[in-house]
């Protein structure tokens, strides 16, 4: 995971009810490998400035604090500037972008090149994906960006690192066809309980297709395993879905994939084998994008004192010990909790004594 401080943000009154969303970015993309033993894969990283056009506004949203957004008044081939119209996707959770600014929380943004299955890489239109996280919030999303036809003449400029065509304005014109997203990052969940691991999807009003599939895996200490794989159709509910649970007591609710592009699984009967991270892949036609959840599996300690009844003495001391036992995790913190307070009883018990 790559890190972005987000450097500049604003926003961009453009209708009654709509705003957009202007952030800094980093465009990420695979560059030559490292050479050498142990070499690998490396990445450059250029800066980038994503535009989201019309995105909703609750009613009770003050338009008039918005600040206007100018493109350069040159467009500028070397700059990345994305605009990407969202007004035919939802993007669940929006109005956390909204407030993130003025709420000093960083966002982390990142896009890449992205390829649909069976596509080849200079196909037209192009594709983006786009990652947006906001820290100390439960906003996490997944973008995929399809370009827009521009209308081409002598006086086009063209990209220079992506060699697509710009707007007028020097802008790469976008739209979003594609959001996965998930309201938790991060979970804890008792042992023998149960837990809600949230997901879910959004296409363009326009569907890229009528079949959907939803796995779940989990990654835990360099294994992993799939956990629940489900397949429908959004145009049809009868005989068309097919499950394929691998972890017994696991679930997911078919209609609420269709009627609400809900992929939440739930699991029940949870056991310490269930810890780690859960990857959910939302996958429309060629198109997929995913969703990542740490479960933790938490156990509080069962405490016990030495005495039930102490009495104290002046002349002779007594201990007092406590235990705890069938706690997780095993390096749990509890000890320090459980000496105060046991450090109180005693004092307590002397005073009571002393007093007598």
């Amino acid at each position: 995971m790559i890190e972005v401080i987000l450097f500049g943000y604003f926003m961009t009154c453009v209708s009654d009810g709509a705003a957009d969303v202007v952030l800094s970015c980093t465009l990420v993309e695979e560059g030559v490998g490292l050479g050498g033993m142990g070499g690998g894969a490396a990445f450059t990283r250029t800066p980038a400035t994503v535009v989201f056009r019309d995105v909703p506004v609750a009613p009770e949203e003050s338009l008039e604090t918005l600040t206007a957004f100018v493109p350069p008044s040159v467009p500028d081939p070397d700059l990345l500037l994305f605009e990407a119209k969202v007004s035919s996707v939802e993007i669940p959770n929006a109005a956390v972008l909204l407030h993130a600014d003025c709420n000093e929380q960083e966002v982390t943004c990142e896009i890449s090149r992205y390829s649909p299955r069976g596509s080849q890489e200079s196909s037209d239109p192009a594709y983006f994906m786009a990652s947006l996280s906001v820290e100390g919030v439960e906003f996490n999303t997944a973008l995929i960006l399809q370009t827009l036809m521009v209308e081409k003449d002598h006086s086009t400029l063209i990209q220079n690192k992506l060699g697509l065509p710009l707007s007028q304005s020097g802008t790469l014109l976008t739209e979003v066809i594609f959001v996965v997203f998930s309201h938790i990052k991060s979970v804890s969940a008792p042992l023998r309980g149960d837990v809600l691991l949230n997901c879910g999807f959004r296409q363009h009003e326009i569907p890229l297709s009528h079949e959907v599939g939803i796995e779940w895996r989990l990654q835990h200490r360099g294994k992993g395993q799939k956990v629940l794989e489900i397949r429908t159709r959004l145009d049809d509910l009868e005989g068309n879905t097919v499950v394929h649970a691998e972890r017994r007591a696991s679930s997911m609710d078919a209609a609420q994939v269709v009627g609400e592009g809900n992929a939440s699984v739930t699991l029940n009967k949870l056991k310490v084998v269930d810890e780690g991270t859960y990857i959910c892949t939302v996958s429309l036609g060629p198109f997929h994008a995913q969703q990542i959840i740490q479960l933790h599996v938490v156990q509080p300690p069962h405490v016990s004192l030495s005495e039930e009844k102490l009495v104290l003495k002046t002349t002779s001391p007594k201990t007092l010990s406590c235990h705890c036992s069938k706690y997780y995790p095993l390096d749990a913190q509890v000890y320090s909790y459980w000496w105060v307070l046991g450090f109180l009883v005693i004092t307590v018990l002397f005073f009571y004594q002393v007093m007598r």
